[in-house]
């Protein structure tokens, strides 16, 4: 009684109950929803009930909350070569794979015995090599494998285990059984992801997911925190982990940001680090500070320039030798991608019998290594019904030999041959379905699981649960990120979360919360200050170009006399302080100051217009993205809010400035969130103290310079009356002056108040004293009593504004110039532009990378 139509119980459900009903999966193929007769398996009943109750309208409401909230939370997948892959936002099936408890302990117990199989052949192969000394591991196997690193030979981590990390890629085969179909041990992706899943999906469909019994994934992290520490040179007693990326142009970055900031790690790429005196140092604001572990997720070919790959750019020299002298751990050790060979699987079972005694649990597809006579002969014979495959990931995509015409089969063969130990043919095996939500009803869609196990000192633990993701059509596809899969949440159903004693506090736990707290690199310190510029920057420009939208269409006074001139100093305002010369500024543009509407729209919305609000937009999120990690997940939201106005920004091909004031009060409003949160929630570490000055120098800087265009040369009273009236309620100070002076705005009254007023928080005066403060908390470098360039430099503004005499600011000499006023001006901007070049020369300058003096061979 438990198939799909049993569930039919409403009229208003009929639509539904259609759509379900029609889920047929194909003729010979195993279903993970289905039995072989059709029937809804025992462990699926309560999630399909549970979904039919909700109706399909509803779960498609539901489906798009998941979708704003991976969205939202910067969840992304990068696909090289694609023109929408950059940060292309991550998918996720409402429906999620649903396996039974005890099922799951099988597939637990095979997955523990072939991660120690594998731990065993790498201990193996980079130590004494008795695999190939008996013949049960073929020696051209190994040496064609770009993987197998020499110059990691007799390189060994402390412990036990070698193999820290571990993932496997399962599939449920055509006898009903989980095949393992690959194996990733170089630097295994997707538990971020599948952690991300699981959140979205519990907080989208709370109740189902609570009666689902499913169990959490939250102590496998734990797991893994407490394996980094375990594995830290044995002379760390305060351990300190950092998680090495190549950088936030990688496929899968924000799993990198994540993982960090999840598991409380300093995420680095290579130039933060550098070895010295035989160990890894991180080059922190508050110096060099010892590197005891690293996770990472550069591949290890492309770590160590010096000793392996000389072109990269991505590592860290001299890190082999370090690894070497057991001064650090590399999780997982360099060399071990050897092991994600399919060349390896053929010769696992001998390999399992001479280690266990007995043939592996889970069974891999069939395979066939080219490399010897007879299995060539097999392969070459037999192209058009296998899988072809380079030994090594990623050289080449997997060939469907079915889907080959006879000529390109005969280009095939004529590749094999030319060199056979570096192809495999697998057999092509048709894999299970699982059911997915699109358009609006349940489709059956091939789908693979991939688990994820850590080492530690008892043995290796296993995620319960696994990133699964579904083919993006229907029928016999492959299933892979970079061709648009499908991620899926995977529900391990009933049973009780397994008791870890690898979530027992470690010795270094207790310590580890102060390990961290001053570990800032120099340049995460950099993208942090320059997230505050261009915040501000673009805050300043967007308020200017509002109030100058204002004064041409909202209400523009184009009665008075003083208008043109007034409106014509805005523009020309607007072109200083975005820098985009020459704009208004142009001898020849009386034109232009006329018929502003083109310039000022490119200012709006040409991304590639350097200076312009968009790109300043588009500047802002890359710094923000590079420190993914340090965002809380309200912050990021509001990053994604201004990063979706930009992208909505370039949809305007119809635009006028009339119709984009909306969008512009929307992206004040998102950047003054943003702003909030950053003063509301951030600690005051010197993250915040390089952000905040950041925007402090910024501020400054434009009014400055927006000051010196409007008033170093008088002007006619009522131009100046209608330039302050504009200045004021570009900075939003025009409220505030009306309550404060209770008069009408006059010059000098609007100077103190943008200038010498250290209350207002946009006056010159206020953005001094802040720098000021954060300039004297500065990590400084040296340890003598003597005032340091920056504090000098700060000093020095602040004390010309502090002897700043009011009168003789607005005093006019000869040719109707306010000498003074400008003389002044231009010595603050010169002060705080030499102060930031000094900053970033202190602080940001991360030095050239070594490399090897070799000649760099093309790739």
């Amino acid at each position: 009684m438990s198939t799909l139509s049993q569930y039919s119980n409403t009229a208003e459900d009929s639509a539904w109950l259609k759509g379900v009903a029609g889920y047929t999966p194909e003729a010979n193929i195993v279903d993970e929803m289905l039995d072989s007769t059709g029937k809804v398996r025992p462990h699926w009943e309560y999630f399909i009930q549970a979904l039919q109750k909700l109706g399909h309208d509803e779960i498609r409401l539901r489906q798009n909350e998941i979708l704003k909230l991976l969205r939202e939370n910067g969840v992304t997948y990068n696909v090289y070569g694609d023109p929408d892959g950059s940060n292309r936002p991550w998918q996720l099936d409402p429906v999620p794979l649903l396996i039974e408890n005890d099922e799951w302990t099988n597939i637990e117990t095979g997955l523990l015995e072939r991660a120690e199989l594998l731990n065993l052949i790498l201990a193996d192969i980079y130590g004494p090599r008795e695999l190939i000394q008996k013949g049960l591991l073929p020696v051209d196997l190994l040496f064609s494998h770009s993987g197998f690193l020499r110059a990691c030979d007799k390189v060994k981590i402390p412990g036990k285990y070698q193999l820290v990390l571990y993932a496997a890629d399962l599939a449920r085969g055509p006898d009903n059984r989980m095949w393992v179909i690959g194996d990733r041990t170089q630097a295994p992706s997707g538990a971020g992801y599948a952690l991300e899943n699981r959140l979205a999906m519990s907080r989208v469909f709370p109740n189902i997911f609570r009666d689902s019994r499913v169990q959490r994934l939250d102590g496998f992290f734990q797991s893994l925190r407490n394996a980094l520490q375990q594995i830290a040179p044995q002379n760390a007693d305060t351990p300190r982990v950092v998680v090495l990326t190549p950088g936030p142009f990688n496929e899968t970055f924000f799993e990198h940001a994540y993982l960090a900031s999840h598991l409380g790690y300093p995420l680095v790429q290579g130039d933060d680090l550098t070895v010295r005196d035989g160990f890894v140092w991180l080059k922190s604001l508050n110096g060099l500070q010892r590197v005891d572990v690293i996770m990472r997720r550069v591949d290890d070919s492309f770590c160590d320039p010096l000793e392996l790959r000389e072109d990269s750019r991505l590592g860290v020299p001299g890190l082999l030798e370090v690894a070497r002298r057991g001064n650090v751990t590399i999780a997982n050790p360099l060399g071990s991608g050897v092991l994600e060979s399919p060349g390896l699987l053929p010769f696992l079972p001998k390999i399992a019998e001479h280690f266990f005694g007995k043939q592996l649990r889970l069974p891999s597809a069939a395979t066939w290594w080219c490399g010897q006579a007879k299995e060539l002969n097999y392969v070459l014979s037999n192209l058009h019904k296998l899988v072809i495959k380079h030994i090594c990931r990623g050289s080449m995509t997997s060939v469907f030999g079915h889907l080959l015409s006879q000529q390109q089969i005969i280009g095939l063969r004529d590749r094999i041959r030319s060199n056979p130990a570096l192809f495999v043919g697998q057999a092509h095996e048709s894999f299970s379905t699982a059911p997915s939500f699109v358009a609006g009803h349940l489709e059956p869609r091939q789908a693979l699981l991939r688990c994820f196990l850590v080492a530690q000192g008892q043995g290796y633990s296993l995620m319960p649960g696994s990133l699964t993701r579904s083919a993006a059509q229907q029928g016999n596809v492959p299933v892979s990120n970079q061709m648009g899969a499908i991620s899926k949440d995977t529900w391990v159903i009933g049973g009780q979360n397994p008791n870890q004693a690898n979530t027992i506090e470690t010795p270094h736990s207790k310590l580890l919360a102060s390990n961290y707290t001053s570990t800032l690199s120099s340049r995460v310190a950099e993208n942090l200050f320059w997230v505050g510029r261009y915040a501000e920057r673009t805050e300043g420009s967007i308020r200017l170009l509002r109030t100058t939208v204002k004064k041409l269409y909202i209400n523009p006074d184009i009665n008075n006399p003083y208008y043109k001139n007034s409106l014509y100093a805005v523009l020309r305002g607007l072109t200083n302080i975005t820098n985009t010369y020459p704009g208004f500024l142009n001898k020849e543009s009386d034109s232009l100051l006329k018929t502003p509407d083109s310039e000022l729209l490119s200012l709006m919305l040409d991304e590639e217009k350097v200076g312009s609000i968009a790109n300043n937009q588009r500047s802002l999120i890359q710094a923000g993205y590079s420190v993914r990690n340090l965002w809380s997940s309200d912050t990021w939201r509001v990053m994604d809010e201004i990063k979706c106005h930009l992208e909505r920004s370039q949809q305007l091909t119809e635009s006028t400035l009339w119709n984009i004031q909306e969008h512009m009060d929307r992206l004040i409003t998102a950047l003054s969130a943003f702003s909030g949160l950053i003063m509301e929630s951030m600690t005051r570490g010197n993250g915040w103290l390089f952000l905040d000055m950041g925007r402090r120098l910024e501020r400054a800087l434009l009014l400055i310079s927006l000051l010196r265009s409007c008033f170093s040369t008088a002007q006619a009273e009522g131009t100046e009356l209608l330039l302050m009236e504009s200045l004021l309620d570009t900075s939003d100070n025009l409220i505030c002056y009306r309550q404060h002076y209770r008069n009408s705005i006059e010059l000098p009254s609007f100077i103190e108040l943008l200038i010498l007023d250290k209350n207002n928080p946009r006056s010159l005066a206020y953005q001094f004293n802040r720098i000021q403060e954060h300039v004297s908390k500065m990590p400084r470098k040296q340890t003598n009593t003597q005032l340091s360039i920056e504090e000098r430099l700060i000093l020095e503004a602040n004390s010309l504004l502090d002897l700043t005499n009011l009168s003789d600011l607005i005093k006019v000499s000869d040719g109707n110039v306010r000498e003074k006023f400008d003389q002044t001006l231009s010595r603050l901007y010169y002060l705080l532009a030499t102060l930031s070049d000094t900053v970033t020369a202190t602080y940001f300058q991360h030095g050239q990378p070594q490399h090897s003096l070799a000649a760099v061979k093309p790739v």
